[in-house]
């Protein structure tokens, strides 16, 4: 991937990215997000990955009128299962008793309460939470019309990123293991709260480290 005198990443919002989505994130200054694409089902639009006491859990944020034509940023959630609270527990379970834990937990626990109408509300104050933890600043914004073709100095990331496929080595993500709460195998490439509650202030520096640029 040619990213020389790029200075803008367009990528597609993810809900709780995982690390290689941050490591593309770290290689510009710039972000714009699609905001006009059709929903994608079974995507990292509307999940993520953590890890369990016994597995890796997808957590899947449901969404209304997904098999149909509608934009991301059109996309309501669906409520009337109780998700927001089945993820929390989840998370809760996974993390708990992680060393940063009781320091990020609130963050996280308030924006499922808020129980925003749009996925895109959603995922996007998970996105900014997690970059101000981070203590990572870009400037963001998001396109206005859907454009299939891009200007040469932005870098399309949209539909890079597919939950189908392990990543061993990309050409921004290296999977640098740390320590995490369950199990002797290292797991790669988690949600980005993986790294946060499991490591916390190191957690930049970390994500430093598994990006190729």
């Amino acid at each position: 991937m040619e990213t020389q005198d790029k200075q803008t990443l367009l990528i597609d919002l993810h809900y709780l990215p995982n690390l290689e989505f941050f490591t593309y994130l770290q290689s510009f200054p710039n972000i714009i997000l699609e905001a006009n694409e059709n929903f994608i089902k079974q995507t990292y639009r509307n999940r993520c990955y953590i890890l369990g006491a016994n597995k890796v859990e997808m957590l899947t944020v449901p969404v209304i009128d997904g098999n149909k034509k509608v934009l991301i940023k059109d996309l309501k959630i669906d409520y009337s299962q109780r998700w927001n609270i089945i993820h929390w527990r989840t998370i809760s379970a996974a993390y708990g008793k992680s060393p940063f834990f009781e320091f990020y937990a609130d963050y996280f626990q308030n924006i499922l309460d808020k129980k925003n109408t749009f996925l895109w509300d959603l995922n996007f104050q998970m996105l900014t939470t997690c970059l101000k933890l981070l203590k990572v600043n870009r400037t963001i914004s998001h396109t206005e019309v859907y454009q299939k073709e891009v200007d040469s100095n932005v870098f399309d990331a949209r539909t890079l990123f597919n939950p189908k496929k392990q990543v061993i080595e990309t050409s921004f993500y290296l999977p640098k293991p740390y320590q995490q709460n369950f199990g002797n195998e290292f797991v790669p490439n988690l949600s980005i709260i993986d790294l946060l509650f499991c490591r916390g202030t190191q957690a930049l520096e970390i994500l430093k480290n598994s990006s190729l640029n």
